[in-house]
């Protein structure tokens, strides 16, 4: 599950630009301004990615970043109440960012860059709290990281050779 290329073109893909950042580089003539957009894209069923997109102009930069954000589209593991299978840390630099399971009803208890993965990820019931950095673009990406590194209860017990009903007690 984790290897299978996932064919884009079949996914009714949304997206949501996370952050513009303005950059600016001094040169010998000047001052050289660029755009930054984070972008996060997903199917609302189980599929997520995130890309980064520089440009001169703004939209030209999202639209380089849900190119990239295509490019790099995981699957998540789901439960039957569309939350996730299990508690899990998610790390990427100095962000980490804890996912937690929640019961049905509870509804997307996250900060703004991590909603936005969680919401598109087709996730509807979740806690989620961002420890260390609170960096938009590493938030984002230690989410995704958590989501990637999720399993299933029946790749749990194909690993360990143990039946379903064993792993779940």
């Amino acid at each position: 599950m984790k290897n299978t290329i996932i064919d884009v073109s079949q996914l009714e893909l949304n997206d949501k630009v996370v952050a513009i950042k303005r950059v600016t580089k001094t040169v010998k003539g000047g001052r050289n301004m660029r755009f930054t957009a984070l972008v996060v894209v997903g199917d609302g069923n189980g599929h997520v990615g995130a890309g980064l997109g520089k440009a001169v102009e703004i939209p030209e930069a999202i639209r380089k970043g849900k190119e990239d954000a295509m490019k790099h589209i995981i699957t998540v593991a789901l439960d039957e109440n569309h939350s996730i299978t299990h508690d899990f840390i998610g790390k990427y630099g100095s962000a980490s960012v804890l996912l937690k399971r929640a019961a049905a009803g509870t509804g997307i208890i996250a900060g703004g860059p991590a909603r936005n993965v969680c919401e598109l990820a087709g996730i509807k019931n979740i806690r989620t709290k961002c420890l260390g950095s609170n960096n938009k673009q590493n938030v984002v990406l230690a989410t995704i990281e958590g989501l990637r590194q999720l399993k299933t209860p029946e790749e749990v017990a194909r690993n360990r050779g143990k039946s379903v009903e064993e792993i779940l007690g």
